[in-house]
C-alpha cells in the first residue's frame, strides 16, 4: 500500500469518541497530530496514549481559530489534513428557545466551520495539496423537531463542505464532508440491549475517514454516509 498522503493533522473539535479514534487511526499511520478544545484538560489521556499536540482554542472566533492554525504551525508543523468536530446543540421548542443560545450554536456548528476550511485553505493552496474533513450529522440532511439550531448549522456545514470542495479540489484539496447517521457507541451508550449493531463503531468511522484520504485524486468522494447496517431509513 502506498504511503499515507498527508504528514500532519489538526483535529477541531476533539473529544472523546470519533475524534479520539482518529487520533489513534491517524498517529497510527505516522502522522503528526494536534487537538484543538475549547478546555484542554480532557484531552490530556488521549495526548498521552497518541503523543498528539493540545490546542485550546474556540471554534467560533476568528482570532483563537488564526491563533490556534499560528501556535499549529509553530509547534507541529503546518497542517494538511484539518478535521472539523465542532458542534453545539441547543434543543428546545421553537417558541422556547433563547435567541442568543441558538446563536452560539450556529458560531460553532457552522461559523466555526468556516473559520477551519478558511485558515486551512489559506496554508493548503499555495501547495495544491491538503485535505479538509467536516463532521456532520443525521441533521445535516434531516431536521428533527425540538432541534431546529442545531439542523440550521449541521446543513450550513453541509453547504459549506459541496462549496469549499467545488472550489477548492481543482486547486489540489480535498474536502469531503462525513454525514454520522446515527448514535456513535460508548462505554456509556452502548448498544441497546436486544439490537447488536445498532450503533456506529468510532473506529469504524475514523477507519472510513482514512479511506477517503487514501483515495487518489481522480474518484474523489465529496460525501459519505455512515449508518449502521441493521438501521431503517
Amino acid at each position: 500500500m502506498a504511503s499515507f498522503p498527508y504528514r500532519t493533522a489538526l483535529i477541531i473539535g476533539a473529544g472523546a469518541g470519533i475524534s479520539a479514534s482518529l487520533a489513534r487511526a491517524l498517529t497510527d499511520a505516522g502522522l503528526g497530530v494536534g487537538l484543538a478544545a475549547r478546555g484542554v484538560d480532557k484531552l490530556a489521556p488521549l495526548a498521552a496514549e497518541t503523543g498528539a499536540l493540545t490546542f485550546a482554542a474556540d471554534a467560533a472566533d476568528p482570532a483563537s481559530v488564526a491563533a490556534l492554525f499560528a501556535a499549529a504551525d509553530a509547534q507541529l508543523g503546518t497542517p494538511d489534513l484539518v478535521i472539523y468536530n465542532a458542534g453545539a446543540r441547543a434543543p428546545g421548542p421553537i417558541a422556547d428557545l433563547d435567541p442568543e443560545t441558538v446563536r452560539q450554536s450556529l458560531a460553532v456548528t457552522a461559523f466555526g466551520g468556516f473559520l477551519a476550511v478558511q485558515q486551512a485553505a489559506r496554508r493548503m493552496i499555495p501547495h495544491r495539496h491538503g485535505a479538509i474533513l467536516l463532521t456532520g450529522a443525521t441533521a445535516s440532511t434531516k431536521g428533527f423537531a425540538l432541534s431546529s439550531a442545531f439542523a440550521m448549522g449541521k446543513f450550513a456545514l453541509r453547504g459549506l463542505a459541496q462549496s469549499a470542495a467545488r472550489e477548492l479540489g481543482p486547486q489540489g484539496i480535498h474536502v469531503a464532508h462525513f454525514i454520522i447517521d446515527g448514535g456513535v457507541r460508548s462505554a456509556a451508550r452502548p448498544d441497546p440491549e436486544g439490537r447488536p449493531d445498532s450503533m456506529l463503531s468510532p473506529d469504524s468511522v475514523a477507519q472510513t475517514y482514512l479511506d477517503v484520504l487514501r483515495q487518489p485524486r481522480d474518484a474523489w468522494s465529496m460525501e459519505v454516509e455512515l449508518r449502521p447496517w441493521v438501521e431503517k431509513f
